[in-house]
């Protein structure tokens, strides 16, 4: 059985303005490279269906998925945040997106896909219940993983996420709640400029100094997620998977390689197969130099679909 390559033309039509870093070229980018390593010719590809209103206000607040779609402009650009504009095909990218999270889930609990990979945009971990941020509108994450919560009747799901920016609207909207697990690795001292005090007991999260490097990014999981998740047991594994930590990205500075996502995902691999029948559903989030991103995600997917 094959893995699952989640995506859609809408996907790319998102932009933000000139040399904004999250850029449209980020998916043409992975897609190309995937192909080029033979990667693609192990996943069936499906094109990601627009999320629903419904299945949005799992995650967010009613009235804050009005204003979004409110928000969207017929034409030019349209500030939601300092560094987060709409276009006039900003909502239809952004509900491709989160559907994307909605379809791999089915898919995954259906049987019909061991994993699943979505190469979306806008990414989502900085949406938060209420407020669009970082380049995000929805938590496509977060909406997949509701999805699998209240409409699959999940007990447990993990949150893995490696993006070099820690994922405050995850966290935001997962807090408290004992059903997920959420672990996150990040800078320290970026953005959002949160995350070292965690807001609830189903919050780990790891701060690393900058130039921390492959060997205290491997401590960080080995020592604090793999404790975490072994108790959790979790039912199904979703990933936030930013590769801005990589050391040619200059959105951070961790100093993270290729290798080093290859081996997280090899890590929770293990865990998956152990307690999820091997069930991981991956989504795209930052890494903003092209090739770089493509590299560390084509690491990523060979592990994930079982390649390497």
């Amino acid at each position: 059985m094959l893995s699952a390559f989640i995506s859609h033309a809408d996907c790319a039509r998102h932009d933000m303005g000139a040399h904004h870093p999250e850029c449209p070229e980020r998916l043409g980018a992975i897609n190309d490279h995937l192909l080029v390593k033979g990667l693609l010719d192990y996943m069936v590809p499906y094109d990601a269906p627009l999320a629903t209103e419904e299945q949005l206000g799992r995650a967010h607040a009613s009235l804050y998925v009005k204003e979004i779609f409110d928000a969207a402009p017929t034409e030019g650009l349209r500030a939601v945040d300092p560094d987060t504009n709409m276009c006039p095909h900003t909502l239809q990218a952004a509900l491709r997106a989160a559907g994307a999270a909605v379809q791999a889930t089915d898919l995954v609990l259906a049987g019909e896909a061991p994993t699943a990979f979505c190469n979306i945009r806008p990414p989502g971990h900085h949406a938060e219940r209420s407020a669009a941020m970082g380049f995000c509108f929805f938590n496509n994450v977060a909406v997949g993983i509701r999805h699998a919560l209240d409409v699959h009747h999940l007990e447990r799901v993990a949150l893995i996420d490696f993006d070099v920016h820690h994922g405050n609207g995850s966290e935001d909207i997962f807090r408290g709640d004992e059903r997920v697990l959420m672990c996150s690795i990040f800078e320290k001292g970026l953005y959002p400029f949160n995350g070292e005090n965690a807001t609830g007991p189903n919050m780990v999260n790891v701060g690393l100094p900058s130039r921390s490097g492959s060997d205290a990014f491997r401590a960080a999981v080995t020592e604090h997620w793999l404790p975490a998740l072994e108790a959790f047991r979790p039912q199904l594994i979703y990933i936030s998977a930013g590769f801005d930590a990589h050391r040619e990205d200059d959105m951070g500075n961790l100093g993270l390689v290729e290798a080093d996502y290859a081996w997280v995902t090899q890590q929770l691999m293990k865990v998956a197969e152990k307690h999820c029948h091997g069930r991981v559903i991956s989504c795209l989030e930052g890494g903003y130099v092209l090739s770089p991103l493509a590299r560390s995600v084509a690491a990523h997917v060979r592990v994930l679909i079982g390649a390497d």
